[in-house]
């Protein structure tokens, strides 16, 4: 069963949930099915379609970012990032514009490596801007990446392209792809854990494990 966190503890949270490119928020995301949960349980959830999401800008998506936050001013805000919207956020702790303040917690899951988002003209001005450890570290609370030895859109891996350099906790889920429908990622209770871990240390310190080392719910339910 996915953990309930104590009554004292039960105050609602904001959850903002952002997606990657060509991403148009299909029920068989596990963000989807992330976003129902959460809600489900009493939690305020801002699920958005990011404009133009087959052929996104940078600064338009910067922009939306910006006035997500400012809705959700005054929340503990927990920012849940796949794919291209991991260097969104990454963008958006290299401004001085974006980040009223730091949020609670961030994951990032399966970030798109440099060398693969200058690939793609579309999202090549998306490729991360030099950011230092104590840059990241002040934008949120904690921050955490979750990756594969096998992301085709990371072929280093998510460990030594973000976790290693920026100096963040790191989850490596052994063959599981880019973490999307196409890996079977749908219902993922271990995120959803994650998401409603109580106390700074219960998720500084939890692992994202991959839905194939999961209990048999793997429903969520």
């Amino acid at each position: 069963m996915t953990e309930t966190p104590p009554t004292s503890t039960r105050a609602p949270r904001a959850f903002l949930v952002l997606h990657g490119w060509q991403n148009h928020r299909p029920v068989g995301h596990w963000q989807y099915w992330l976003a129902d949960r959460l809600a489900d349980l009493g939690h305020e959830v801002v699920y958005p379609q990011l404009p133009e999401a087959d052929d996104p800008d940078l600064e338009r998506w910067l922009a939306e970012l910006d006035a997500l936050l400012g809705e959700l001013a005054g929340r503990r805000v927990t920012v849940v990032c796949h794919s291209l919207a991991c260097l969104l956020w990454l963008h958006a702790v290299a401004r001085d514009d974006v980040l009223a303040g730091p949020v609670d917690r961030v994951l990032l899951v399966a970030p798109p490596s440099p060398e693969v988002a200058l690939e793609h003209p579309e999202i090549a001005e998306f490729a991360p801007p030099p950011l230092t450890p104590e840059r990241v570290a002040a934008a949120a609370a904690t921050t955490r990446v979750v990756g594969t030895d096998n992301d085709p859109y990371c072929p280093q891996g998510a460990a030594a392209a973000y976790a290693v350099p920026l100096s963040l906790p790191v989850d490596v889920l052994p063959g599981e792809a880019h973490l999307n429908p196409d890996s079977g990622y749908g219902p993922w209770p271990s995120m959803l854990d994650w998401c409603l871990a109580v106390s700074p240390d219960g998720y500084g310190q939890r692992a994202v494990e991959a839905r194939s080392a999961q209990r048999a719910d793997a429903s969520g339910t």
